[in-house]
């Protein structure tokens, strides 16, 4: 029983790595609440947690597959400083761009993003406006890494997460699936208040640092700046991408009101 315990654990440390994620499509849920809410989906295969872990969360675990661990093997499977003892591996949803492109009406896409900080928030926004689902394209970080799934605070498992590592190829595909294709940039030719969002949409989004590549945002139908009063030069990127996916939601939904 011990041996095969810790082959298990051995097994599931492999998944803090992009590669062993992607043989295994499996990933590592860590604490209480990425915990809740990947039970809560059904994507659960097991659950790591401490004894004194195992005790706090016993609601939470009840009817979970539990393997009891020790401090250590608690430390090891812990992306985390102070870990709570607590660790499930979860299946990747099996979903494909064939799936989210069925009749989308808002899709966000992340392209080139490598700071998953900035990946988990923009899938949490993409969840909180309602969007169809979330791409992450090109070079971009594993929207299953550690970081990432706690900066979506749990969204990764409410909305549709896929990953296509040829953006403009995505783009064509996003075109023919009648989306209108809009690049948030800084020199967009269009300002946003002027853009007719309650079209069907998907927004691409480019990296903090760099912004989007040139030849993406000129495959865009529409290149989209948002309008600003101040002295700022620019916005971030999760700041930009909340005010165009709010004005999108809110224009597709006919709310009324503005932001």
């Amino acid at each position: 029983m011990l041996t095969e315990r810790s082959n298990r654990v051995a097994a599931a440390i492999k998944l803090q790595r992009p590669a062993g994620r992607r043989h295994a499509a499996r990933f590592l849920a860590e604490g209480p609440n990425l915990v809740e809410s990947a039970l809560r989906r059904g994507l659960v295969e097991e659950v790591f947690a401490t004894e004194a872990a195992a005790h706090r969360f016993g609601d939470l675990l009840d009817g979970a597959p539990v393997h009891l661990i020790t401090e250590r093997a608690s430390k090891a499977l812990s992306d985390t400083v102070t870990p709570v003892g607590l660790v499930a591996v979860c299946r990747i949803p099996d979903v494909s761009l064939a799936d989210v492109l069925m009749s989308p009406r808002l899709l966000a896409v992340a392209v080139e993003t490598s700071d998953p900080g900035n990946a988990g928030t923009l899938i949490r926004l993409a969840d909180a406006m309602g969007a169809d689902a979330f791409i992450v394209s090109g070079d971009s970080v594993d929207p299953y890494n550690p970081k990432c799934l706690r900066a979506s605070a749990g969204s990764i498992f409410s909305v549709p997460v896929i990953s296509v590592p040829d953006t403009l190829a995505l783009v064509s595909e996003l075109v023919s699936a009648e989306l209108v294709v809009m690049a948030a940039t800084l020199d967009g030719e269009s300002s946003l208040p002027d853009v007719d969002l309650a079209v069907s949409t998907a927004w691409l989004f480019g990296s903090e640092a760099h912004g989007l590549p040139a030849e993406v945002a000129a495959a865009a139908d529409v290149r989209v700046t948002i309008p600003m009063a101040g002295s700022a030069e620019s916005l971030n990127v999760a700041a930009a991408a909340a005010i165009c996916l709010y004005q999108t939601a809110r224009a597709q939904r006919g709310i009324p009101g503005e932001l």
